[in-house]
């Protein structure tokens, strides 16, 4: 295939000018991820009030994170064994697919449905994306490149909140869906441009049985989270039986993927102690990260008393602190060659910011204080996310280079599921507690309706509840940097040693 031919070319050759022809579709292509997560949390409070059911305002975004989390590492066999290009045209077309209809839901179920079918394909768009950078770009090199992807992503990051509350505002939220169109027809034509085709096509066994059980598991574990505590209790027969899923099928899957030729999870990856414990950081950054982009949106307009515009211009300086770090992290690390230091920075100022600013959402009348902590925040996840994918490229063969990428990304994503789902059971766990339950199914704009006594005691049992979801984020991002004091240093590779194996634990 080109991709492994492509490592053993020198800088400057055809590689490199295909790198450059393809760039601003891949760019492009993490446009379209971007866009899409960050429109759609603005908008979420004013979609499940048209729709119905805000204590299930979590979903719409489980949903899609379920379902591009069990596809991500099928996607990154696939590109291994087929090449990128023609997972790009599938991965792109699903997403498609779901946006156009998302934007024609009737109902929440319905929205919730379309959102699965949407991840389906954005399950493939950052990994392919990542996964093509590594087959053009030798890992010293990577930095830099990996710091203006992210970067790319941030600035839509930081777009997307404010373009997603304006178009709320102003026409509705189904044209958050629709905006996708567009975008991604172009970025389509750049990638059929720019990537060049494989050479031939590979036949291997695809491991369905090992992705069905991954996919259970995952399932299965996001509605013990989501469920736990609100639909029953945490000790009880449903949760129960729901963990006890849990642990047979992970049992069950790793005893297959120890005997299948192919499987869609490499065991001999968590034998590598840079991609098992960057990994693991990764992950925990994510369930820490995705309560507060899911939840935030919500506190500036129904506690803030805030518009879904201005809420989103709010939520802006999360994602430019991300932009900021993720570009002069690249920079560092592609000088220096050295990755360690910055994600330990990012991850200790990120627990930091978790804290003050649960303290702040409970205690502050005022915005500028959490505006403060959400820079700090943004600053630390950009010095943290995108290094540690170098760290694990560099740490892996090439031939294990989609799996790696695809495998890490997964649990990124599985750890964004469950960041959703346990933030949302911690919030509407704490209304049913207070008797609330039934007022969080009301929208934003009901909520305020309501006479000044309840109204109140409403919003003071958001704060809480908010705040005390803050203050696991908080606790969990400490957990991934003691996790990340680790994680070996390995030299990153030069384009004349980047065809060399690496041992299989470092």
């Amino acid at each position: 295939m080109p991709e492994q031919k492509l490592m053993t070319e020198p800088p400057g050759s055809a590689a490199r000018r295909e790198f450059l022809t393809v760039l601003p579709g891949l760019m492009l292509i993490l446009a379209l991820a971007a866009l899409d997560q960050n429109i759609v949390s603005t908008a979420l409070p004013r979609i499940v009030g048209d729709l119905g059911g805000l204590s299930h305002l979590s979903w719409v975004v489980t949903a899609f994170i379920l379902t591009s989390t069990a596809t991500t590492p099928l996607y990154g066999k696939l590109s291994d064994m087929y090449g990128r290009k023609a997972l790009f045209y599938l991965a792109v077309a699903l997403f498609l697919a779901g946006s156009a209809l998302c934007g024609l839901a009737q109902s929440l179920g319905g929205l919730i449905a379309f959102r699965a079918i949407q991840g389906l394909g954005a399950g493939g768009l950052l990994p392919l994306v990542q996964t093509t950078v590594g087959d053009l770009v030798e890992p010293r090199q990577r930095g830099r490149y990996q710091g203006l992807f992210v970067a790319v992503f941030s600035v839509c990051s930081v777009v997307g909140p404010l373009l997603g509350g304006v178009i709320t505002d102003l026409l509705s939220w189904r044209w958050i869906f629709y905006v996708n169109l567009p975008v991604g027809g172009v970025a389509v034509g750049l990638i059929t441009a720019g990537l060049r085709h494989p050479s031939r096509r590979l036949s291997h066994r695809i491991d369905y049985a090992g992705a069905t059980l991954l996919t259970l598991g995952t399932t299965a574990l996001l509605l013990l989270l989501s469920w736990s505590g609100t639909a029953f209790p945490w000790f009880s027969a449903p949760a129960g039986g729901l963990a006890a899923g849990v642990a047979v099928l992970v049992v069950v899957l790793i005893g297959w993927e120890r005997t299948v030729e192919l499987p869609i999870l490499p065991l001999h990856l968590f034998r590598n102690t840079v991609f098992r414990l960057a990994t693991l950081v990764m992950a925990l950054n994510a369930v820490a990260m995705f309560g507060t982009l899911i939840f935030m949106p919500l506190f500036f307009q129904l506690v803030m008393g805030e518009s879904a515009t201005r809420a989103g211009l709010f939520i802006s300086p999360l994602m430019a602190g991300v932009l900021v770090a993720s570009i002069l992290g690249g920079q560092l690390v592609s000088r220096t060659g050295r990755y360690k230091v910055l994600p330990l920075i990012g991850l200790s100022a990120s627990a930091g910011a978790f804290f003050v600013m649960a303290w702040l959402a409970t205690k502050s009348e005022g915005v500028l204080g959490i505006e403060a902590c959400l820079v700090v925040l943004g600053l630390g996840l950009g010095l943290a996310m995108p290094n540690l994918t170098v760290a694990i490229q560099n740490a892996v063969d090439h031939r294990d280079l989609g799996a790696a990428t695809s495998a890490a990304i997964f649990f990124r994503s599985l750890g964004s599921a469950v960041g959703v789902a346990l933030s949302g059971a911690i919030v509407t766990g704490r209304l049913k507690a207070t008797g609330l339950g039934g007022v969080a199914d009301q929208s934003v704009e009901r909520i305020a309706a309501l006479a000044a006594g309840e109204r109140a005691a409403v919003i003071g049992t958001y704060r809480d509840a908010i705040g005390t979801s803050l203050v696991a984020g908080g606790a969990i991002a400490a957990l991934a940097f003691l996790a990340a004091l680790w994680i070996p240093e390995l030299p990153l590779r030069n384009a004349a040693d980047r065809t060399r194996p690496r041992r299989s634990d470092p």
